[in-house]
């Protein structure tokens, strides 16, 4: 299969350029043309995964097509962003048609649950990786952004931290266990790194409220750290009132707490939230996030009043640097 007949066969399926109110030429010209609206902003992030290290070696291609966007999409998330579009870069090792269709559908399947089209992108022969930018839309000066965050804010974090942190091992050590295992606690925690959701409904029912906001894909203390800097202030969290999982909690005992801290790829938001904002806000949105801390004048990260690191970097995924 040469390579303009695999984006024709593949890919040019998900460019479904009705509905999408915003793209006005897709795939097929040398680029993609959006218009953004006179209200809104344009909000575009792109990522890229190669294979081995942002995803296990042989990883299955459908699982690989949904996280692929979700890690990408997530951004726009903690941007408080309404997703419209994206562009997939695919370097292949070979053209192998069982691969493709399985990567397609699982693409396919995430860009409906996100509310995302193709708009473009390219395709090249080397060691398996992928780079996708995505685009979104926000009112007009209202982009979340990691600025923000100013003292007396409260810290919070949607859902519960560390459970896709957890399955990495399984993915090394088990490999014949996916999403339909019989073990009920390894299958939930392989979802959450199988299938990540992108929270773009509470990213955006944070605009207006959030001081600051962040994904947290290479783990909490890390990813609040990149807050904090950009803030130019600290943050004191609550050890007791990180959100851990049933099932973490029963995989990983006393080590739970340090997956919530730590490990990443779980693409929750965290955010930052004036207490007056919060005492105000919608129950439904207070019930998806968890209060974790409070953000502080004096600079470095705490926990339970503990200094944990001075400057943002230091904790958490670097792909240049050890794990401290």
């Amino acid at each position: 299969m040469g390579e303009f007949e695999l984006i024709r066969q593949y890919f040019m399926p998900l460019a479904r350029l009705h509905g999408a109110h915003s793209i006005l030429v897709g795939p097929g010209d040398d680029c993609a043309v959006q218009r953004v609206p006179s209200d809104s902003d344009l909000v575009f992030s792109i990522d890229t995964l190669v294979e081995g290290v942002h995803f296990p070696l042989d990883y299955r291609p459908d699982y690989l097509g949904w996280r692929a966007l979700a890690v990408a999409t997530s951004d726009l998330a903690a941007m408080g962003a309404e997703p419209v579009s994206y562009t997939l870069a695919l370097t292949l090792p070979e053209a192998d048609e069982a691969w493709l269709c399985s990567f397609a559908s699982g693409l396919g399947k995430a860009a409906d649950a996100f509310g995302l089209i193709l708009a473009g992108g390219d395709t090249t022969r080397g060691p398996l990786v992928l780079s996708l930018q995505v685009h979104g839309l926000v009112p007009r000066g209202a982009a979340i952004l990691r600025s923000g965050a100013r003292p007396g804010d409260l810290v919070v974090v949607s859902g519960t931290l560390g459970d896709a942190g957890a399955a990495l091992g399984y993915l090394e050590s088990r490999s014949d266990v996916d999403a339909q295992s019989s073990f009920a606690d390894e299958a939930f925690v392989l979802e959450r790194y199988h299938h990540p959701l992108p929270r773009l409904g509470l990213g955006a029912g944070l605009r207006g409220l959030a001081t600051s906001a962040i994904d947290i894909s290479d783990g909490l203390l890390a990813d609040l750290g990149h807050i904090l800097e950009a803030s130019s202030v600290g943050a004191n969290i609550e050890r007791a009132r990180v959100p851990v999982s049933a099932a973490l909690t029963r995989l990983k005992g006393v080590e739970s707490l340090d997956y919530a801290l730590h490990s990443g790829d779980d693409y929750e938001l965290c955010a930052t939230i004036p207490e007056s904002a919060w005492m105000g806000a919608s129950s439904s949105l207070k019930q998806q996030f968890t209060v974790i801390g409070v953000v502080e004048a004096a600079p470095g990260l705490r926990l339970d009043g503990d200094t944990v690191v001075s400057e943002s970097g230091a904790v958490g995924f670097d792909h240049f640097r050890r794990e401290l």
